[in-house]
Formats: structure tokens, C-alpha cells, sequence
């Protein structure tokens, strides 16, 4: 039996933003189970405590949605014993290296260039939708492996903003839940408590003054109009929910009625 997690958010010291993503209505009146589906940030600084607590959820599978770029900066996951790791880049590891280079360690006048005039909030709208139309693969791996087996579930990836954000807006649409319901779920990422750690170059007062902050804002927010522009690009693209899903991301009726069965009450 799958252990119930706290009704308390759990305090963890080196894992940020996690969550169980449970208590979700869906459109039908059924609800997301708790202890079947959680997100988070990395798990490369969980410390023994944070450990002992991920191995208390009972987990099947992390899903960790990293590429190699972000795991050399921040290290491999912590080994859970019995949990399977299933590693889906949902980025090239090359992609956007120089780009994030320059984000931790360039000048103020760089990061004008690249980020000013609303450059960093395009680029993200820009990233969700191509992670949308590109990476059906990726979601429909994840898809079939929670109907089939691999609950509980924990879907991660640096922030737990970004990529998990989306898998998760992914399974959730699946599910039914409500579209306002998965917005104010990945809005929760913007919580001072569960936000990424801007790592900066130096440690003078410039590196993090109110400017620098600013113009970094638009990369570590969650912001609606990110995901709306993901959704947008699936009716854009298959013209609704039901044909993504079942031609983007090849799952049949029949295998999201046991993705329901599984994570639905």
C-alpha cells in the first residue's frame, strides 16, 4: 500500500519545490490520489533526512527530465534503494549552454542584451512550446509508464518549474483535471520556499542587485502565460486535447482509462 504523505508540506533542507500533486480536481468530479504523484527540483542535495523521507513515499520511478549540462552543474540524483531512474532530457545537452553561461556569469551589459526588452520571457514561451511540439516521444514514454506500472511517481528536473511543470500540465490534462487547476498548481513553483537558487558568479553586491534580479526574473518565475502558450500550442497544433493525446502522444482510450484508474479516486 502506498504510504500517505503528511497533511503538512514536509520541510525538506536540500530538495526545493516539492510537492504532492494529489487533491486535484478533475472535470468529472473525481480528484488526483495523493501519494501517487509527486514534483520537485533535483534531488542532487537531498541530505540523509531528505533521503529517508523520499524512501518513506514508497516510489517506483523518478523521472528526472535533466540533460547532461544541468547534471555536471548540479550532480546526479541521491540513490533510493528499489527506485527506478528514468532519465528524459527534455533539452539538448548542448542547447542554450552559452545562453545559461552567460546567465550565471555574464555582465550586466550581456545580460541586457539577452534578457532585456521582454528577450527572457519570449524565450521562455518559446522553450514550452517547442517542448510541447517536440518531445511527444518523452511524454508519451511518460504517459505509458504511469498507466502501465510506475506509480508512485516522481517527476523532477533542475527547478521543478520548467519541464517537470510541463510533464506534469501533461499528465494532469490526461487526467482531466481542470485547467485552472493545473495553472494554480505550477504557479505554487513561484513560493519564496520552493524557488531555484540563482547561482551567480561572484559574490559582490552587483551580481545579485535589484537590475540583475529583474532581468533575471522572467527565467526563474512560473508564470501563466508560459503555460497558457504551451496549451495554446497544442490546439494550435492537433487542435485540442484529445487528438494530442491520443495522436501526438499515441495513447489510446483505453490506456488513459488506466492512467485514470491509477491516479484518480
Amino acid at each position: 500500500m502506498t504510504q500517505q504523505i503528511p497533511s503538512t508540506e514536509p520541510e525538506l533542507a536540500g530538495v526545493r519545490n516539492f510537492r504532492d500533486v494529489g487533491g486535484l480536481p478533475t472535470v468529472d468530479g473525481r480528484r488526483v490520489r495523493h501519494g501517487v504523484l509527486f514534483r520537485s527540483g533535483h534531488l542532487a542535495h537531498a541530505t540523509a533526512e531528505d533521503a529517508a523521507f523520499l524512501d518513506s513515499l514508497g516510489l517506483h520511478t523518478v523521472f528526472d527530465f535533466r540533460n547532461a549540462a544541468d547534471q555536471k552543474l548540479e550532480g546526479p540524483d541521491v540513490e533510493l534503494p528499489g527506485v527506478r531512474n528514468v532519465n528524459l532530457p527534455l533539452s539538448d545537452p548542448a542547447d542554450g549552454a552559452e545562453f545559461w553561461k552567460m546567465v550565471r556569469d555574464g555582465d550586466l551589459d550581456q545580460l541586457r542584451a539577452i534578457l532585456a526588452d521582454g528577450k527572457g520571457a519570449n524565450r521562455m514561451i518559446v522553450s514550452y512550446r517547442s517542448i510541447i511540439k517536440e518531445r511527444t516521444g518523452e511524454h508519451s514514454q511518460v504517459l505509458h509508464s504511469l498507466a502501465e506500472d510506475s506509480v508512485p511517481a516522481l517527476m523532477h528536473c533542475a527547478a521543478g518549474k520548467d519541464r517537470a511543470g510541463l510533464s506534469i500540465a501533461v499528465t494532469l490534462l490526461a487526467l482531466g483535471v481542470e485547467r485552472e487547476a493545473i495553472v494554480t498548481d505550477y504557479l505554487e513553483s513561484n513560493a519564496k520556499h520552493r524557488r531555484y537558487k540563482v547561482r551567480r558568479s561572484g559574490s559582490g553586491a552587483s551580481a545579485y542587485s535589484p537590475e540583475v534580479m529583474e532581468l533575471l526574473s522572467p527565467l526563474f518565475d512560473a508564470r501563466a502565460e508560459y503555460l497558457t502558450a504551451a496549451f495554446e500550442t497544442i490546439e494550435e497544433t492537433w487542435g485540442g486535447v484529445d487528438t494530442y493525446l491520443e495522436q501526438g502522444l499515441r495513447l489510446s482510450p483505453e490506456s488513459r482509462e488506466l492512467l485514470r484508474e491509477r491516479l484518480l479516486d
